[in-house]
């Protein structure tokens, strides 16, 4: 059925056609090649993943690339033979960049894979049916490369009324279609009925360009009496792009930035019909495609049938290419094509010509010229552009204006290139141009979904914030409510109930002496390592000091646990709360007391605090009195330890003080009331300990002991620091009688305790001289940096075989000085 009612597009041109070069002669076959490339990417969308390895063997239409994504394409063996590589290969692109391909060498048997055909398709469900023509690998022959099965799943929201079968081939030289429609029209007509039953169109146009007689009775003989629309139209060039021919045949417009099944069409071209043909009806996968090889380069033009990865170099011999005449290969028309910078690239799906072009043939351009503003290039523009305008924005980068005067609508035909009188490359300009509006759009998805992420991110940080906040009220309502049911409870009861139904878990204070007494555990510890990594006389005094105020922590610890497992009774509340206040109020006045300079503000707030503790002291001192004695802490025991802590606080104050080399008026001053509060201090627990009971498990001689032992630690210290400092003889024999008094101090407390006597009587040492003691100080900070280097990993070997000779050295030295 021929119908006459077409429609005609904006612009267009007519440039010389040239292909009865390649059109008089029927379609050859290629030789079977020794090696074939097959590229993983010979499709737009995601590249293929290869699913065979090196060294396997293959048989003729085995899958040996699977499909990466729902926008791909798998790929299959052109021919049997093995894998002998996969990795970069040169790809035809005008870049000439390598692409990532699977290489097979032939073993010349060509032998196929067991085939499955399905005859009775239409027995099928279409998504089967969809799924036998994606898994074949076939994607658009005559355009970019879109996958077929992608290009018929259809949105559910749009309908196909109009599937239209492309013949144009406008573009001049190329005419593979041609020679296909004319030989293959039965098969052609076959896989439009298979693409009809699929997507179940309201009708069917094939559009053929009237330059094509041969291939209009060869394709209307094949129609038959099937319903399907021949429509014959003038040539013209762009007439075979998607939009055009469905402006053409139809009439109707796809709107811009719009798709054609926006409208309800659906376009295919010819080959792709006979390749769906092939893999429905004969099980065969797409491994090979008819191309066009055609120039005046060419001694033998002609359209053969090639294997998918057939060299290039093999294509062009097998039509005789003259290496002498060859000036341009292009790959494509000579309109939309591209020149190939190397003849070593394989063929591929969308290869559906290679024009081998002499100089007088395809001439270069002229040098381009300033735009006159003639307005040819909009005249001949197939959408209606403005190319012209397009030019100058794409000069400027200004891509909002080119988006604003769509310039993604041009389909890159060339035309108004083709009449420009400057020979302007507008079409390079335009490509350009849409790489950078791509590049910049991807980089504003890229940074637009970082930000969502961030605040997505912040918003469920936020989230789980309340959540816990939530928490954490909810947990503290819930102890008020059980703390005030409890208080409920032990009013109606009677008045002596056990401590677990009074207050469960720990109170205050025993929360307070835990903390501390495992802070002091943790102090203890850290100085008794410092001490076994480098003894000092300064280190033993301080992990003795240590040991006590961890002692009397633990001791306190414990007798607030013993306390709170009897019946607490009311008084005892009061004194508690009263020396917490007490205690907090003294660390206050404590803190400001430290400051050297205090202004107003801080003088009236120190005075506030002083007159408060005054008065929280003499609550507690009553609420004491009021309070039973406990058989497990006597009162004085209290006043003991207050008198102990203080004395030990105002102690670390004055050696603080003490251990200054230089002093101001100040800081003497200080010194002096310091002394002076450690006088009182000393006498005020000395008359705690008198007024305590003794406790049978420690004697009164230990407190002596212990208390002349850190003397003595801190006389040594003095001593050892002013012989380092080099003080002069008067005030080291001061020192020295200072650390005699406090051995015999020792010894004297030694006595009256009930510990044994050291066999050491520290009297009787044997002076040292100042020769000796110099030498063993030199062998002791000696060993201090050798093992301070050899703990540290990134030590230079160098630095440590030097501090050990040094060590040596001044073993050697001290041992000389004694033996003599």
């Amino acid at each position: 059925m021929t119908s006459l009612n077409v429609w005609d597009i904006h612009g267009g041109i007519h440039p010389p056609e040239r292909k009865e070069l390649s059109n008089r002669a029927p379609i050859q076959r290629m030789p079977l090649p020794a090696r074939l490339v097959v590229p993983l990417a010979q499709h737009l969308g995601a590249p293929a993943e290869p699913c065979v390895t090196l060294g396997e063997q293959v048989l003729k239409g085995q899958l040996i690339a699977e499909a990466s994504g729902f926008v791909s394409a798998p790929l299959h063996a052109p021919t049997s033979g093995t894998v002998s590589f996969i990795g970069p290969q040169p790809y035809p692109h005008v870049s000439g960049m390598t692409a990532t391909a699977i290489v097979i060498d032939s073993d010349g048997r060509d032998q196929w894979i067991e085939l499955q055909p399905h005859t009775d398709y239409r027995q099928l469900p279409p998504a089967e049916l969809l799924d036998i023509i994606r898994q074949a690998g076939i994607n658009g022959l005559g355009g970019a490369g879109f996958p077929t099965a992608v290009k018929l799943t259809a949105p559910p929201t749009q309908t196909i009324r109009t599937l239209i079968i492309n013949g144009t081939e406008c573009e001049p030289y190329i005419t593979a279609d041609d020679l296909l429609m004319r030989e293959k029209a039965a098969e052609l007509v076959a896989g439009i009925e298979i693409l009809e039953y699929l997507i179940q169109p309201q009708q069917v146009l094939i559009g053929i360009e009237d330059n094509k007689p041969e291939a209009i009775a060869a394709v209307r003989a094949a129609i038959g009496e099937r319903p399907y629309v021949l429509k014959v139209f003038p040539t013209k060039y762009p007439s075979g792009g998607e939009k055009q021919l469905i402006q053409i045949l139809t009439g109707e417009e796809v709107p811009s930035g719009g798709l054609p099944a926006d409208i309800g069409m659906l376009c295919q071209n010819v080959g792709t019909c006979v390749a769906v043909h092939d893999a429905v009806l004969l099980g065969k996968p797409l491994i090979s495609r008819i191309t066009t090889l055609t120039g005046e380069a060419l001694a033998r033009p002609m359209n053969v049938e090639a294997l998918i990865g057939t060299p290039v170099t093999e294509l062009l011999a097998f039509a005789g290419l003259d290496d002498s005449k060859l000036n341009r290969l292009i790959m494509g028309g000579p309109m939309m094509g591209f020149t190939l910078p190397s003849m070593d690239v394989p063929l591929i799906k969308t290869t559906n010509c290679l024009l081998a072009s002499t100089l007088t043939e395809l001439p270069p351009p002229p040098p381009a010229l300033p735009c006159i503003r003639c307005g040819e290039c909009a005249e001949v523009c197939p959408a209606s552009l403005l190319p012209q305008q397009l030019h100058f924005f794409a000069l400027g980068q200004e891509h909002e204006q080119l988006k604003a005067y769509n310039l993604f609508d041009c389909i890159e035909c060339g035309a108004c290139a083709y009449v420009c009188p400057s020979s302007i490359p507008l079409v390079q300009y335009y490509r350009a141009a849409k790489g950078e509006i791509r590049a910049l759009e991807q980089k504003q998805q890229k940074a637009e979904h970082s930000r969502q992420r961030f605040e997505w991110r912040q918003e469920r940080l936020r989230r789980a914030e309340e959540q816990k906040e939530a928490d954490r009220k909810a947990r503290a309502e819930r102890a008020a409510r059980a703390k005030q049911a409890q208080a409920q409870t032990a009013g109606q009861d009677d008045p002596v109930v056990p401590a677990q139904a009074q207050k469960a878990g720990l109170s205050e204070e025993q929360k307070k002496l835990k903390i501390e007494a495992s802070m002091a555990q943790v102090a203890l510890k850290k100085a008794e390592k410092q001490l076994a990594a480098h003894a000092t006389p300064e280190l033993e005094a301080q992990v003795a000091e240590l040991r006590i105020a961890a002692s009397h922590a633990q001791q306190a610890l414990e007798a607030a646990n013993a306390a709170a497992a009897t019946p607490a009774p009311a008084n005892d509340e009061a004194a508690k709360k009263a020396k917490i206040e007490a205690a907090m109020l003294r660390a206050q006045v404590r803190k400001l007391e430290k400051l050297e300079t205090r202004d107003d503000e801080q003088e009236a707030e120190l005075t506030r605090l002083q007159a408060q503790l005054v008065k929280t002291e003499q609550a507690l001192a009553e609420a004491q009195q009021n309070a039973p004695v406990a058989s497990a802490k006597p009162a004085d025991d209290e006043a003991v330890k207050k008198a102990k802590i203080e004395a030990a606080m105002l102690r670390a104050q004055l050696r603080k003080l003490e251990k200054l080399e230089s002093r101001d008026e100040q800081q003497q001053a200080e010194l002096a009331r310091l002394q002076a509060q450690l006088a009182d201090a000393e006498q005020a627990l000395t008359g705690a300990q008198q007024n305590a009971p003794a406790a049978p498990s420690k004697p009164a001689g230990d407190e002596a002991l212990k208390k002349a032992k850190i003397e003595l630690a801190m006389k040594r210290a003095e001593l050892k620091k002013a012989e380092k400092a080099g003080a002069d003889e008067a005030e080291l024999s001061k020192l020295r009688d200072g650390l005699a008094s406090a051995e015999q101090a020792l010894h004297a407390a030694e006595e009256k305790s009930a510990k044994p006597a050291p066999e050491l009587v520290r009297t009787d040492k044997r002076p040292i001289d100042e020769q000796a003691r110099a030498l063993k100080t030199e062998v002791a900070f000696a060993r201090a940096d050798l093992r301070k280097l050899e703990r540290d990993a990134d030590s230079d070997a160098a630095l440590v075989e030097a501090a050990r000779q040094r060590l040596n050295e001044a073993e050697r030295k001290l041992q000389e000085h004694t033996d003599s």
